[in-house]
Order: C-alpha cells, then sequence, then structure tokens
C-alpha cells in the first residue's frame, strides 16, 4: 500500500521540528557559550568533541536497543516520543545556564547539559530515520520519501537559520543570554507538537522479523557493510565542511564583514541562503534526477560546493564588502549542500537493503543509528576545528572592546582560511572516497531488491 498524504504530512512536520532543534544546538551553541557567556573557545571545542566521543559508544547502543524493542505501538514510536519530550526539556536548559554560574561551574553545566542533549536526541534521530526503510519500499517510494522528509529539515534548519537571532533580539530586548533561554523554550515546545502528530499518524508498514542481535553482533554487521562505511565516512566529510561554514559564519559577519549592521547582513545572508537549501531540495534536485542519473546529481552537487567556496576565496581576497556579493558563492553552496543532505540519505537507505542481501539482517536502526553518530561526530569536529580557529584569532566580546570595531588582519585572515580552505579538503577527500568504494547505483539497487523479493518468496 502506498504512502498516504497524511503520513507524508506527518513524517515532514516530524522532520521540520527535529532539524529545528539540531540546528539550534549545531550553530549557536558555540556562540551562545563562547561569545555571550565568556567561556573559553578552547574549552567549548573539548566539551563538544568528547560528547561526540561518548556518541560512539552511545548511538550504536540505541540502534541495539530500539532493535530489540517489541510494544505494541511498534519498536521506533515509543522512542521517539521519549526521546522527543527529554530532548526538549534538555534544549531548554542548555540555553538557560544560571546566571550564578561562573568559570569551572558553567563549564561543568555546559559539558553535562550537552552531553545529555546528545544522549536524547539519539533516543529520537535513530528511531526517526530508521523508519525511512522500515514502512517504505526501495525505488522511488524510498527517495520520494526520503527527498520529502530532508527537504522538511531542511525547511526547520533554515528557519532556525534566518529567524534565531532576530527572536533573540526581540526575545531578550537586546540580552542575547535571556532572548536565547525564551527561544529555546518556544523551539522545545515547538518540537514536541510536531513529534507528537508523527508518532499518532505514522505506522510501520514493512519490516523484516529478525532475532535481536547482541552489540558485537551489531558492530560485525557495520563492518561487513562495506557501503554503510563508505557513505557514513562521506557524511563525516560532508557535514564537517558545512558546520565549519556555520559555526563561523556569525563571526565572520560579526567580526569581519558585516560592521555596526552586521545583524541584518547576516540575517538576510541566512535568508537567502535557507531559501536556496529548500529550493534545492525541493525543485532542483527532483529537476535534476529528470536528467541524471542519482550519482550524477552527487558529483554535481559536490562540484557546485566547491566552486562556491573558491569564488568565497576570490572574494575575499579582494576584500568584496557588499551582501548581494555573497550570494554569488552562497547560492552555490548552499544549494549544493541541499541536495547533498537528501542524497546522503537515500545512498544510506539503500545500505540497508544491500546489508540484508549480503548479511541475512536487516540491520535499519543499526545502520541509521551511524548516521545520527556521525553527523554528531562532524558537528564536534568543526566545532573544535571552529573553536581552535577563535582562540587562535582571538576573536569573541571578551577581548574586543567594541563589536564592530575591524579585527586584525592577521585574525580575519585565520577565520576566512578556516571557513574556506577547510570545507574543500574535506569535500574532495569525500568525492575521492566515493568515487573509490561506492557500487551502489540505480541498477545494482533495483537488482538488490529483486533478489531480496525472490529470498522472500521462496
Amino acid at each position: 500500500m502506498k504512502l498516504s498524504a497524511k503520513e507524508k504530512f506527518s513524517y515532514g512536520l516530524g522532520a521540520v521540528g527535529k532539524d529545528m532543534v539540531y540546528m539550534l544546538s549545531a550553530s549557536y551553541i558555540l556562540y551562545y557559550y563562547q561569545d555571550i557567556l565568556g567561556v573559553s573557545a578552547i574549552a567549548m571545542g573539548l566539551i563538544l568533541m568528547a560528547a561526540r566521543v561518548f556518541d560512539a559508544f552511545n548511538d550504536p547502543v540505541m540502534g541495539v536497543i530500539v532493535a530489540k524493542t517489541r510494544t505494541r505501538w511498534g519498536k521506533f514510536r515509543p522512542w521517539l516520543l521519549v526521546g522527543t519530550v527529554s530532548n526538549a526539556f534538555v534544549l531548554y536548559i542548555m540555553f538557560a545556564a544560571p546566571p550564578a554560574l561562573d568559570g569551572g561551574g558553567l563549564v561543568a553545566y555546559a559539558a553535562v547539559t550537552y552531553i545529555l542533549w546528545g544522549v536524547t536526541y539519539t533516543m529520537m534521530d535513530i528511531p526517526f530515520w530508521s523508519m525511512i526503510p522500515a514502512f517504505t519500499e526501495g525505488g522511488k517510494e524510498r527517495e520520494g520519501l526520503t527527498t520529502l522528509a530532508r527537504s522538511c529539515a531542511g525547511v526547520g534548519s533554515a528557519v532556525i537559520t534566518i529567524i534565531t537571532m532576530l527572536c533573540v533580539h526581540a526575545l531578550g530586548r537586546g540580552n542575547e543570554r535571556v532572548g536565547f533561554r525564551w527561544f529555546a523554550l518556544i523551539i522545545a515546545v515547538l518540537f514536541v507538537l510536531f513529534i507528537s502528530f508523527t508518532c499518532i499518524t505514522i505506522r510501520e508498514k514493512s519490516t523484516v522479523d529478525v532475532d535481536s542481535p547482541s552489540v558485537r553482533q551489531m558492530f560485525k554487521a557495520l563492518v561487513q557493510n562495506d557501503q554503510a562505511m563508505t557513505v557514513v565516512i562521506s557524511i563525516v566529510l560532508i557535514n564537517c565542511a558545512l558546520y565549519i561554514t556555520s559555526n563561523l559564519l556569525i563571526y565572520f559577519f560579526k567580526y569581519d564583514f558585516g560592521g555596526e549592521a552586521w545583524h541584518e547582513s547576516y540575517t538576510l545572508f541566512n535568508t537567502f541562503g535557507g531559501a536556496v537549501q529548500i529550493l534545492s531540495m525541493m525543485l532542483f534536485f527532483p529537476l535534476l534526477r529528470k536528467f541524471m542519473s542519482i550519482l550524477q546529481v552527487f558529483y554535481t552537487s559536490m562540484a557546485m560546493a566547491v566552486l562556491g567556496y573558491l569564488i568565497l576565496i576570490v572574494m575575499m581576497l579582494q576584500n568584496a564588502n557588499h551582501i548581494y556579493l555573497l550570494f554569488i558563492p552562497g547560492f552555490f553552496v548552499f544549494a549544493a549542500f541541499g541536495m547533498l543532505t537528501v542524497l546522503t540519505t537515500v545512498f544510506l537507505a539503500n545500505t540497508v537493503d544491500y546489508g540484508e542481501l549480503k548479511n541475512h539482517r536487516r540491520d535499519e536502526s543499526v545502520i541509521f543509528s551511524m548516521q545520527t553518530f556521525v553527523v554528531k561526530l562532524a558537528s564536534g569536529v568543526a566545532a573544535l576545528i571552529a573553536s581552535v580557529c577563535l582562540s587562535v584569532c582571538n576573536l569573541s566580546d571578551s577581548t574586543l572592546a567594541v563589536e564592530q570595531i575591524e579585527a586584525a588582519a592577521s585574525s580575519v585572515f585565520g577565520l576566512r582560511l578556516t571557513m574556506t580552505v577547510f570545507p574543500i579538503i574535506g569535500l574532495l577527500a569525500a568525492v575521492l572516497l566515493f568515487y573509490k568504494k561506492f557500487i551502489l547505483t540505480e541498477a545494482k539497487v533495483a537488482q538488490i531488491a529483486k533478489e531480496l523479493r525472490k529470498r522472500q518468496d521462496s
């Protein structure tokens, strides 16, 4: 039975809420604690990276727990709802640090709340994405739902990117600390409402009933699924590039490009970028798919991203100072990352079928636990790189007397270099890895689906 419009809408709405929460944490947690509360950039970088190391053990274990779950409501929805409620609560307290805390106490508070946020996000994110291969068939239906979900997730990310600083200043009446607390509360409530609707509406339609594996068996299955490993490593490299840029973009506008009106320039650029990213998922990707294979779209997207960064480097060397000129490289980068977000999820969903054919196990939860882990790993690595950049370049309110003064030339150069060269290196590495290792073409995926149907009928 085909997915209903209501099921598609509810799943997409859940994706909007989920990525609103994720983008708020991924893009603004470093700014909140480092620039607003005065925590050392290096300390924050280490906290974010340490949390990702912890996730290396937590995420696959959560995948096993989801796979073992058997309830009257299915194995995904209970964890989806519990994880959402707990994550929403932790998100609020993470952006509501008590004013009495400072120094070591503030560092400890940031560490504990961020690690808890990662744990609770995993509880929700793994079952959410695991539903794709669990209630869709391979091919166009799966690709269509993935495109829809990723497009809706892009909407959630774009909304946060566009409105955060505007809302923070409005809610806090100029006090960013207060503004972030109220804004986090609003996003947390919306998150719970959206996912609750998803849980009420969706149903698991197809999954293979297998014995619950052990943790050791799960890790063995992942290692044996060479295509899953290729995809997740590529996701790390691609998302590192994206998150390095998103973490440093606010500093670029505040201390380099934006001048006194940096808030307005930052919001305008993010509005443009968010619109392009949404269009790339909902319009550009389907359009290119009419003329290209999915792998050709992937390589085209990677080329667009690298081209965008190269144009940005040239503009920085020329000291371009008009916001509308930034729209040129911004278009290529945002459009590329929008399509890559959809593509990597489609590729990962296809590795579930590949793994079942090869290993005689259908490990949706474990495969998608790897996506959760690697996306958070990428954000942690990117935050560490960004924090080192901020520390070396000496960029923060605590070191600059006035926000709008022009930073030293060496500091600006370091910021620009980190924002552009590091992402290019990561993207080129991902292209090389994919070219050498990835084999799941459309023809191969169709062949795997046919062989699985024969196995199930026999």
